[in-house]
């Protein structure tokens, strides 16, 4: 049932959730709280005297109240039964913490200037991933906002923020937010973030967020007091309590909200996009499923006006979301995260087998060459590290910009105990060969930030829990590690950094200063100088690949060459061999030009049959060689 009330949709985002600012006089209040008997509206004017105010219950659960005085900047609360008072689930902003008072906001109060901004197909898209708490100094949306020319210059067209929504503390991943429409006030105001997304369009920047709709944070989320029954569900488990209940009798209000979420960032904030977290750990058997109506309203409203791209991950890897429409657009989703591209490839890297690098130590580089050609590694075969389940759905056909490759994003750095990053755990060689692999094939790339010059802060994961549960938090840490060899230990397991600690925070923060060593621009002199050939040479060519001809050939556990098929009938093709020893490529059909190389000599591999040792080429029709 959509919220009462709603005579008329004034200009911008109708949104119908929160307050209202009515174009008459005063300010619509709306609460959805079906557990609820009674609730007040409680502003808070600046001279600190609270007047509850009665709301009127409607049918289905909402509680509605017209204020005809209230206005922008007042701070107000709704007191549940006359008795404990809870903030706005629908906040727009937050006066202080997930606890404190909501804040009546004017969302067309902000002065766009980005109307011709249709945004950029997704084959242009590089992705740079960013926490904006540790990104900067101050760890801030202005902080950002300073360093857009330097991602320009980088070679990025997508910048991706980790979740933004108000969260409990003062630090935290963004994966425990309470309130899903208030992006959280230490990063700035609601004006500060809609400045760096109108300042990265102006720069011909997208800006992509991460949205969490599989979970609510350990704390503020008070929804759990006044629509326990109606919001979450018992009968399916997650990793972090109770799920969301998205399917059954009753559930439209709570499928509208999620809707209305996406919707919101998307209208109200300009965003191009949204990357969908952990939607594994979605639970709906309703016909469509949540997530695909989320994706048929964006198609239908803001998708209808430019591109905006929809990103999953998905550990199900679920291809019925990636499918193709006859005009090659997405019938849902535009791309997916593909984790097994990195699970490979961080075995080759590191050699570690342990947790779900299980699935991946037999034979990693087969499962690198499925992934580049195939999609998915794992579509729909037993997996070990889930106890002998199936997993995934065949992809092969599918085209390669359904998916989005890395070596290192926020959890595959920041789930590991010390949140150490690539350059420190692998050989700076082998690991510049498979940026080459990922940078230059045909699949969308993704860094992490700092990964660009080599920076070697960890990211740890950090939060800033009260005391009781801050406790819970840290045992609980510890506690995921205590099956690995490395920390076999109650001794070994105190060393793992504490969530809670504010050093584990500022120790994660990127130092910029390492930027002007020398040995840090010779990467980022590397990682320029390969995301410019994609953009020059790779980029034009990505519509053009045929979905479902591609292939590869493996020549020993750490060298193969892949190929993919060009509609004009040339071939983007790569060979490459992370082994100390030459490796024979036997005879095999090649693409006519070398384009890219890093190689110890001079030697053509696929004239001469011999690959070189720690080396990769990639070869596609009418380009000169470039040697790094």
């Amino acid at each position: 049932m959509s919220s009462p009330l709603l005579k008329k949709k004034e200009a911008g985002y109708s949104m119908p959730f929160g307050t209202r600012i009515l174009p008459d006089d005063g300010v619509l209040f709306r609460l959805w709280a079906p557990g609820a008997k009674e609730v007040d509206l409680c502003l808070l004017p600046a001279d600190g005297l609270v007047s509850p105010l009665p709301m009127t219950s409607h049918p289905e659960g909402w509680f509605v109240l017209h204020h005809p005085t209230a206005v922008k900047g007042d701070r107000y609360q709704f007191r549940i039964d006359n008795d404990l008072m809870v903030p706005d689930p629908a906040s727009r902003c937050q006066a202080d913490d997930v606890h404190g008072p909501s804040v009546v906001c004017d969302p067309n109060e902000f002065d766009w200037r980005d109307q011709n901004w249709t945004g950029r197909p997704w084959q242009e898209t590089v992705i740079y991933e960013l926490h904006v708490g540790t990104f900067s100094p101050n760890g801030t949306f202005a902080g950002v906002t300073e360093r857009l020319d330097y991602l320009v210059q980088l070679g990025i067209s997508a910048i991706e923020l980790m979740p933004l929504a108000q969260f409990p503390g003062g630090r935290n991943w963004g994966y425990d937010g309470a309130l899903l429409f208030a992006p959280d006030n230490s990063y700035g105001s609601p004006e500060d973030l809609k400045n760096l997304v109108q300042a990265a369009h102006d720069k011909g920047l997208m800006v992509f967020l991460d949205v969490v709709y599989n979970h609510f944070g350990p704390e503020g989320n008070y929804l759990y007091t006044y629509a326990k029954e109606a919001f979450f569900t018992e009968q399916f488990d997650t990793p972090w309590g109770a799920a969301i209940r998205f399917s059954g009798k009753g559930t439209r209000t709570v499928r509208d909200f999620y809707i209305a979420n996406a919707l919101y960032w998307l209208e109200e904030y300009h965003f191009d996009g949204l990357r969908f977290d952990a939607v594994h750990s979605i639970f709906d058997r309703s016909d469509p499923d949540i997530m695909e109506e989320i994706a048929v309203s964006v198609q239908q409203g803001p998708g209808l006006k430019r591109h905006v791209h929809l990103i999953l991950e998905n550990d199900n890897n679920s291809a019925q979301y990636l499918e193709r429409q006859s005009d090659s657009q997405p019938r849902f989703f535009t791309a997916q995260w593909n984790d097994d591209i990195h699970h490979a490839c961080h075995v080759l890297l590191t050699g570690e087998t342990e947790g779900y690098y299980t699935d991946y130590c037999n034979n990693p580089i087969n499962h690198l060459g499925r992934c580049l050609t195939k999609g998915f590694a794992y579509q729909g075969e037993i997996s070990a590290y889930r106890q002998g389940q199936t997993r995934g759905e065949p992809s092969a056909h599918l085209s390669p910009l359904c998916f989005v490759s890395f070596l290192q994003n926020h959890d595959q750095i920041g789930n590991r105990a010390f949140g150490e990053r690539l350059v420190s755990l692998t050989d700076l060689q082998d690991l510049k060969i498979l940026t080459a692999l990922i940078l230059l094939a045909p699949s969308p790339p993704l860094l992490f930030m700092g990964e660009e010059f080599g920076a070697t802060e960890p990211f740890n994961y950090f939060c800033d829990f009260e005391p009781g549960l801050a406790e819970q938090v840290t045992k609980g840490r510890r506690a995921e590690f205590a099956g690995f060899s490395n920390f076999s230990s109650p001794k070994k397991l105190k060393h793992i950094p504490d969530p809670n600690g504010e050093h584990t925070f500022m120790s994660s923060k990127i130092n910029w200063s390492n930027i002007e060593k020398e040995e840090n621009q010779e990467i980022l002199k590397f990682y320029k100088i390969l995301l410019n050939i994609r953009r020059q040479e790779i980029i034009p060519r990505l519509t053009a690949i045929k979905n479902g001809q591609a292939g590869y050939l493996i020549f020993s556990p750490k060298a193969m060459s892949a190929w993919w098929q060009i509609a004009d009938s040339s071939r983007l093709t790569v060979v490459f061999n992370l082994q100390e020893e030459i490796v024979d490529t036997h005879v095999y059909a090649a693409a006519s030009n070398l384009f890219f190389r890093i190689a110890s000599d001079d030697q053509n591999p696929l004239a001469s049959g011999c690959l070189p040792p720690k080396s990769i080429f990639w070869y596609l029709s009418e380009m000169e060689a470039i040697d790094v």
